[in-house]
């Protein structure tokens, strides 16, 4: 039987893919293991579907930290320890969604001559997708704009996207969330962790939103606010298996810019607003990706520092006078699901092993 390992962690963002393509790699008979941190949200996530395999790994850091000095001990160890898990399990490739534990497993694999396969999901390269790159097979890259990033390597195949999302029932989103037609549904969504100016910025202008859509806040964990009750908000800290029916009820989404969500919600056609992490807060990354959607008709974008209520009620009143030429765009997308270009590159590199 094929055998792959997959890896990648830190964040949703560097797993939740790996979801998409674990049913197609079965149905195609791959043997599947994944290796992550001993308590990364990969674990929380992964274990239990597939093997679990945990490793050390030092953190990658662009800033002075007193931890810089003894995380490349860690990175080492961790090298050591992906290279007994590959030496025995010998898959015919390892795919890395990056984060700092991809790392290690990359190196490892390059020292067993195992190829590895990368996918970037945002528009420039993470740090630790660049530190792989000398060491990998191929770069899958999710934006034709970061062609202009990489230098040799690199493959536009999109993400791959939940086939289940696109499943989901209006009707069950909305029974589930107690609310009821006539009235349209706003879904705020602010990553695995929640946003902070996405929360406050609802909940403080909660009674003049409310007056006009039924509003599901994914919170993050943690954030819950147990003292607001209000028939037409409903919060969560986050969704698993009533997602689908949660993006069917949306008309409008409110979102943070990472590639991960923002290719669901071209996926789904969902017309929505992004409100990208500043540069303050981040690398960066998820303005270029809001600024790709943006320039492609995809998205209405707003900035985090011109977040407010009168900026948010301005821009979902275009999204609705346009709603449906948002729609008509990104239904006509090329770039939407990548599962099957990146099973295809995944297959390829086992073959020429």
């Amino acid at each position: 039987m094929k055998k792959i390992v997959l890896t990648g962690g830190g964040s949703a963002g560097h797993v939740t893919p790996h979801f998409a393509l674990i049913p197609h790699l079965k149905d195609r008979g791959w043997e599947i293991h994944y290796i992550g941190t001993v308590d990364g949200i990969e674990k929380e996530l992964m274990e239990g579907h597939v093997p679990y395999y945990p490793i050390s790994a030092g953190k990658l850091r662009r800033y002075f930290d007193l931890k810089n000095l003894s995380d490349p001990f860690r990175v080492l160890k961790g090298v050591l320890e992906a290279h007994r898990v590959l030496r025995k399990l010998r898959p015919s490739v390892v795919f890395s969604k990056g984060g700092f534990v991809s790392v290690p497993v990359t190196v490892a694999a390059w020292l067993l001559r195992i190829p590895v396969v990368l996918h970037e999901s945002d528009l420039t390269p993470g740090l630790a997708n660049k530190l792989s790159l000398p060491f990998a097979r191929e770069l899958c890259l999710t934006f034709p704009d970061s062609l202009q990033y990489i230098k040799g390597k690199g493959m536009v195949t999109g993400t791959p996207i939940r086939s289940e999302l696109i499943q989901g029932s209006r009707s069950e989103g909305l029974r589930f969330c107690k609310f009821a037609e006539g009235y349209p549904t706003l879904l705020v969504m602010g990553g695995s962790l929640g946003a902070a100016i996405l929360n406050q910025t609802i909940r403080e202008n909660l009674v003049v939103l409310t007056r006009r859509y039924q509003i599901i806040h994914l919170c993050g964990k943690g954030n819950v606010d147990t003292a607001i009750k209000h028939p037409r908000y409903c919060q969560l800290e986050y969704a698993k298996d009533e997602l689908p029916d949660l993006f069917a009820a949306a008309d409008f989404v409110l979102s943070r810019a990472g590639a991960n969500s923002i290719f669901e919600l071209l996926a789904l056609a969902k017309p929505h607003i992004l409100v990208p992490l500043s540069r303050q807060a981040s690398r960066g990354d998820q303005i270029l990706n809001a600024e790709s959607f943006a320039k492609q008709g995809f998205s209405v974008v707003i900035p985090e520092e011109e977040l407010s209520l009168q900026s948010l009620q301005d821009n979902l009143l275009q999204l609705e006078e346009h709603k449906e030429q948002f729609i008509k765009t990104m239904k006509e997308s090329e770039v939407k699901d990548g599962a099957k270009n990146i099973l295809q590159i995944i297959e390829d590199a086992a073959r020429r092993k």
